[in-house]
């Protein structure tokens, strides 16, 4: 527990070549030497030990602070994943159904309506044909989208409502669900996949349905018992010195610093979304994937005797649940980068791997997955009891294919 990283194990005894793990820090590392990345740090755990830890670079460049395994990153959309977990954990317990409609919990739900045509300023729209349910909200097949899309007159829409890559000043999480639930969906309801504000709203549904803030829920239900004790919406005064940068792509693709939006992460947010917003360290969102794995000895969904939820509960949720089986590719829209297309279809907050072959990159099936804007990622394999994770602070996440490149450097250090 606590911020430390320290692997358990030589890699060789978790049928981990060391020569060719060390290929990683030598890829990753041109990364930081011609200025792309300001600096990173990743894990590789196997068998439920933690195998390998390498860190390259800088955290804060300008002021020349290295990146540490202590380091604090700001975790985005790899908030989704917790969110989830927290809607899934009420779900074992009765407190709903994945076919209830969203508006039990939020009723400004009740009459959403469907963007047919027009523009962003006169926009055709027609009722739902069906409710918005909370397995559209988990599966990211509601209709709801994001403003920093820009491909669709909807995405408009939510920019100009003051949703891009933020919220209007003063909203909190319940008063923007009712102005998303006021604008018109892109597709009805279970038609499409779209990346969009859904897990934001099913953070609301886990508000309404625990009767405790997202922030509260999350660190008495998930962040306590796991001992993730660094893990929470912003950073307070006695660990921002560990805090990362944060960066963007300037001038001749060098990572430039981002201090406008990287400041939001140091003052308590209004808004509390289940989307993303966590910070936290790589030794505390290592305890939450090797939750997702499981152990020896002991199943998906507990750690160190904690029990989170049921292994059949993870199973389910690390299934495809695209209608007809089908991958990304097929069924969304093919505009953001936190996860690829072919071969890869969605579960219940997961990218899940269906046949690597498509994606042209080495994976397993049945491996789970997601990321976060600013570059991080992680992925669980079941078969092959492999937890990964990558963390680093460069907005945004299509900037470079550190992904698939992490997959393929990680694959083929495996011996067995």
């Amino acid at each position: 527990m606590g911020s430390g990283l320290n692997p358990d194990v030589e890699p060789a005894e978790v049928g981990l070549d060391p020569g060719r793990l060390a290929r990683l820090d030598k890829h990753f590392s041109r990364y930081v030497d011609d200025g792309r990345l300001p600096g990173w740090l990743l894990t590789v755990s196997r068998h439920g030990q933690l195998a390998y830890v390498s860190t390259c670079g800088q955290r804060d460049v300008e002021a020349g602070l290295p990146v540490e395994t202590d380091t604090i990153w700001r975790l985005y959309s790899m908030t989704k994943p917790v969110t989830s977990v927290a809607a899934m954990m009420l779900y074992e317990e009765g407190a709903f159904e994945l076919t209830d409609p969203v508006a039990k919990f939020i009723p400004s739900f009740a009459d959403v309506r469907v963007y047919t045509g027009g523009s962003d300023i006169r926009p055709v729209t027609v009722p739902a044909t069906e409710p918005v349910r909370i397995w559209h909200l988990l599966t990211h097949t509601s209709g709801l989208t994001y403003g920093f899309h820009r491909s669709h007159p909807v995405d408009a829409l939510y920019r100009s409502g003051g949703f891009e890559w933020g919220t209007p000043r003063g909203s909190d999480l319940a008063a923007c669900c009712d102005v998303w639930a006021g604008l018109p969906l892109l597709f009805q309801p279970g038609a499409e996949w779209n990346y969009s504000v859904a897990t934001d709203v099913l953070g609301r549904v886990v508000e309404v349905a625990s009767g405790s803030g997202l922030d509260e829920f999350f660190a008495s239900r998930i962040f306590g018992p796991l001992g993730m004790t660094e893990t929470g919406f912003w950073v307070p005064d006695d660990l921002r010195s560990r805090l990362a940068a944060l960066y963007t792509i300037g001038p001749g693709r060098k990572a430039a610093r981002l201090d406008t939006l990287g400041a939001v992460a140091s003052k308590p947010p209004v808004f509390v979304g289940g989307g993303g917003g966590l910070i936290g360290t790589a030794a505390d969102y290592h305890r939450f994937t090797s939750m997702l794995l499981g152990t020896p000895g002991s199943p998906a969904g507990q750690l160190d005797g904690v029990t989170l939820l049921s292994p059949r509960t993870v199973a389910y949720m690390t299934r495809n649940h695209l209608p007809g089986g089908v991958d990304l590719e097929t069924y969304g829209r093919a505009l953001f980068a936190e996860a690829p297309f072919l071969g890869v279809g969605f579960g219940l907050g997961f990218a899940v791997m269906l046949d690597a072959v498509p994606s042209r990159t080495l994976g397993s099936e049945g491996e789970f997955s997601w990321g976060g804007a600013a570059s991080t990622a992680f992925f669980v394999d079941p078969a092959n009891s492999l937890t990964v994770s990558f963390f680093t602070q460069l907005l945004p996440s299509s900037a470079h294919p550190i992904r698939p490149q992490l997959r393929q450097l990680v694959y083929q250090a495996l011996t067995d």
